[in-house]
C-alpha cells in the first residue's frame, strides 16, 4: 500500500488528500473507528462539534502513539455559535474536547446565521496559532464569494457533497479557480441508489481488479479533490486506503461523469426547510 498523497493549500500547508470522516453518532464506535483508522495509516481525521464526538476523537488521538505533527485534524463550528463571541468560545470548546493545542483546519459548518462574526473569530484564532487553516462547508459559489469580498479573507477549503450522482462540476470549477481546495463529504452517497452495484462503476472496477468504492475514491482524487470516506468496518477502511496503485483513464473518467444527476442525494442547502431544520438543531 502506497503512502497517502498530500495536496498543498495556497499558503503552503500540506493536507492529506485521503482522510477519515467521523460522522458516527455513537461515541464508543467513533473512538474505536478513529483508533483503527489511525493505526491503518489515516492521518487526516474530520469531525465536527455537531457530531457530538469530539471528545471521543480526542481520546483516540491521544492513545494513538502518533506524533501530533503527523496528523491533520479538522473540526467544524455549528451555527448555534455563529457570532463573534460565541464562535471564540466554540473554538476553545472544540480544542478542549479534542485535547489539542491547535487544529489543522476549522470550518464554518453551514452558510447560515452570522457567518461574518464567526469568520472574524476564526481568522483571529488562526493568527493566535489555535488554527492553522480556516475554511467553510456547504457554501455555494455566491456565498463563498460574498464571504471573501465582505471580509477580505478567502477560505482555504470548502467541504461540499461530491459523489458520482452529485458531481457539482460548476461549483468545483469555481472553487478551483478561486484556489479554494474542494473537500468531498459523502463520496459514496451513503449507498443511495445502490451506488456500489452501479453497472458503470462495477465494469470499471472489474477492469482494474478493484471495487466500485475504490473507483469512486480514485475518481475524486484524480479531480484534485480531498475526500473523507467514513466507515466503522476495518475491512472497508483498508479497502478505501488501497487506491494508489491504479489510474482511471480519460474515457473512464468521462463514463463516471455521465452518472451525474445534478441533484443532492440528501438535501438542498438553499431550501428554506433545510435552513429551518438546521436552526432547530441549536
Amino acid at each position: 500500500m502506497e503512502k497517502t498523497p498530500s495536496i498543498t493549500l495556497r499558503d503552503g500547508t500540506e493536507m492529506t488528500q485521503l482522510g477519515f470522516g467521523v460522522l458516527i453518532p455513537d461515541t464508543g464506535s467513533a473512538k474505536e473507528a478513529v483508533s483503527s483508522a489511525i493505526s491503518l495509516g489515516y492521518r487526516l481525521i474530520d469531525t465536527a462539534s455537531a457530531y457530538g464526538n469530539e471528545s471521543a476523537v480526542g481520546e483516540a488521538i491521544k492513545t494513538s502513539g502518533i506524533n501530533r505533527n503527523d496528523l491533520f485534524i479538522t473540526s467544524k463550528l455549528w451555527i448555534s455559535d455563529f457570532a463573534y463571541e460565541s464562535a471564540k468560545k466554540g473554538i476553545d470548546t472544540s480544542l478542549s474536547n479534542l485535547g489539542l493545542d491547535y487544529l489543522d483546519l476549522y470550518l464554518l459548518h453551514q452558510p447560515y446565521n452570522d457567518i461574518f462574526g464567526a469568520w472574524r473569530a476564526l481568522a483571529e484564532a488562526q493568527k493566535a496559532g489555535k488554527i492553522r487553516e480556516i475554511g467553510v462547508s456547504n457554501f455555494y459559489a455566491d456565498q463563498l464569494k460574498n464571504l471573501e469580498l465582505t471580509t477580505n479573507i478567502k477560505p482555504a477549503v470548502n467541504q461540499i457533497e461530491v459523489n458520482p450522482f452529485h458531481q457539482q462540476k460548476k461549483e468545483i470549477q469555481f472553487n478551483q479557480f478561486e484556489d479554494v481546495q474542494v473537500e468531498a463529504w459523502s463520496p459514496f452517497a451513503e449507498g443511495q441508489k445502490n451506488i456500489f452495484a452501479n453497472a458503470t462503476l462495477k465494469n470499471i472496477a472489474e477492469d482494474h481488479h478493484k471495487t466500485s468504492g475504490q473507483v469512486i475514491l480514485r475518481w475524486l482524487l484524480q479531480r484534485n479533490i480531498v475526500v473523507i470516506p467514513k466507515s466503522v468496518h476495518e475491512s472497508r477502511m483498508k479497502e478505501n486506503l488501497d487506491i494508489f496503485d491504479f489510474q482511471l483513464s480519460d474515457d473512464e473518467m468521462k463514463q463516471i461523469g455521465q452518472l451525474d444527476t445534478g441533484k443532492s442525494q440528501f438535501f438542498d442547502h438553499r431550501d428554506p426547510q433545510t435552513i429551518e431544520q438546521a436552526f432547530k438543531m441549536q
